[in-house]
């Protein structure tokens, strides 16, 4: 089936002159990645390209080459309407609403609800990054250094420098591909996981002051006030789960991060093989993988936390 819907997908980016590639709220490394690489290759093929994130790019992704040509509204109409990395329509943001179903759908979310007119999703492969490595040329289209530099960054930080429990020889082998560009690793690597700014450092420390850890549980809490304090941007967790899930004696790692507008944003890691966290996201309406997930829920911090975290214990029978 998947060989056919391929086929399909060449044959629309063939016909396609205007298009809109967007990727989910809150971007993480592969959101960008797999928007960046396939907006690139696409402007390189002569297509006219919109590239959207309802929240922009995160400043520790700005060095990546054509990240000024994102932006945060579409300003020109469109032929073809393309989503990636994103498990479900409404993570696209608010201002999508109106665009009806997606032309194309790609990503990697086993809980992808295939809500577009063409669906390739491929839950074996560990980032929409991946699946672009393998595909663009497919599609004819080139992987030049600086789109080879975003799906890396995909690939990277969704593996979390090759350490998810979901990794496999392919993804090597698709890293290894990429780098025959001539894009640097370990530049990549330091910029996607290694390197903070000073805010977002105090964020984490705020964060890491906050852990608890019970019933195979250890999550960590950014409230509002924690975000003020540390002068961070972001409304996200500032990769503070990665931290979280180098620690050891626990199966699930968790931070809960409290939004302005009465929601909690939830992410999940299994820190042991054979724990599948995306189902306990499902149930909270988010979406992800069996080693990494996450939800957006309305409601106040406390109250979120205390159901979330029962949920967690229920659902994947930790004691």
């Amino acid at each position: 089936m998947n060989n056919q819907i391929i086929g399909e997908i060449k044959n629309r980016l063939d016909a396609a002159q205007n298009i809109v590639i967007a990727s989910h709220v809150r971007p993480d490394g592969d959101a960008i990645g797999a928007l960046l690489g396939l907006g690139l290759a696409l402007r390189d093929a002569g297509k006219a390209v919109q590239m959207i994130l309802a929240d922009g790019v995160p400043s520790s992704f700005k060095y990546l080459e054509g990240s000024e040509l994102i932006k945060k509204t579409p300003t020109e109409a469109h032929d073809t309407f393309i989503t990636v990395d994103c498990a479900d329509f409404k993570r696209t943001g608010k201002l999508f609403e109106s665009f009806g179903e997606p032309d194309i759908n790609i990503d990697h979310h086993k809980t992808n609800e295939n809500f577009g007119k063409l669906n390739l999703i491929e839950a074996e492969e560990v980032a929409t990054s991946a699946i672009l490595t393998t595909h663009l040329p497919e599609w004819g289209l080139k992987i030049t250094k600086p789109i080879a530099a975003a799906l890396l960054t995909g690939i990277i930080t969704d593996t979390l420098g090759f350490r998810t429990s979901n990794i496999t020889p392919q993804a090597l082998r698709q890293a290894a591909t990429l780098m025959e560009t001539g894009v640097d690793m370990p530049e990549i690597y330091m910029h996607a996981l290694v390197r903070k700014t000073y805010p977002a450092a105090r964020y984490w420390g705020a964060g890491l002051s906050s852990l608890q850890s019970k019933h195979g549980i250890v999550w960590g809490t950014l409230n509002l006030s924690d975000r003020k304090a540390a002068g961070y941007g972001g409304n996200d967790d500032a990769d503070l789960i990665n931290m979280i899930s180098a620690i050891d004696g626990n199966k699930v790692g968790m931070v809960f991060v409290e939004q302005s507008d009465n929601h909690v944003k939830i992410s999940w890691r299994a820190l042991e093989t054979g724990v599948d966290v995306s189902q306990v996201a499902k149930h909270f309406k988010g979406g992800g993988h069996a080693a990494a997930a996450g939800a957006d829920i309305e409601g106040g911090l406390i109250e979120v936390q205390q159901e979330v975290l029962k949920k967690t214990r229920e659902m994947l029978n930790l004691k």
